[in-house]
């Protein structure tokens, strides 16, 4: 295990869990998560909703966007902290499995780390670019 998988300040949970995402590696991403934690999908993005509990996380959101689409990444550009809260400006890249279809949107990402584990996560997008590429 690296050094940097033991950092526990907010933003070093937060940049632990994008290459987790990004790889495809749950269990990675699932350390990143309080038991109760809350994440929310944009309304209008293709898995909208609240998911709660790390496997739930995984199994809703992750799973799902893999199962649809080639090489979803977050290209986390910019992070503004303030004590347990953390905002990442980012952008999403990925290819819509069934369409061939790219995207490339910007996003924003409110996450609350206390205690060195994300206890909430929202998401905010441009879903109609999102729903563009995966229509036929």
């Amino acid at each position: 295990m690296s050094e940097f998988a033991t950092f526990t300040a907010p933003a070093d949970v937060v940049r632990r869990q994008y290459p987790a995402s990004a790889a495809g590696d749950p269990a990675a991403l699932r350390a990143t998560l309080a038991p109760d934690v809350e994440w929310t999908e944009m309304a209008g993005f293709p898995f909208a909703g609240a998911y709660r509990t790390p496997e739930g996380v995984t199994a809703g959101v992750m799973e799902k966007l893999g199962e649809g689409w080639d090489g979803w990444t977050v290209h986390d550009d910019t992070y503004v902290t303030d004590g347990e809260n953390v905002v990442v400006l980012a952008r999403c890249t990925a290819t819509h499995k069934s369409t061939g279809r790219p995207i490339d949107v910007r996003v924003a990402h409110h996450f609350v780390v206390p205690g060195g584990l994300i206890v909430r996560f929202e998401q905010f997008t441009d879903t109609a670019l999102v729903r563009d590429a995966m229509s036929p």
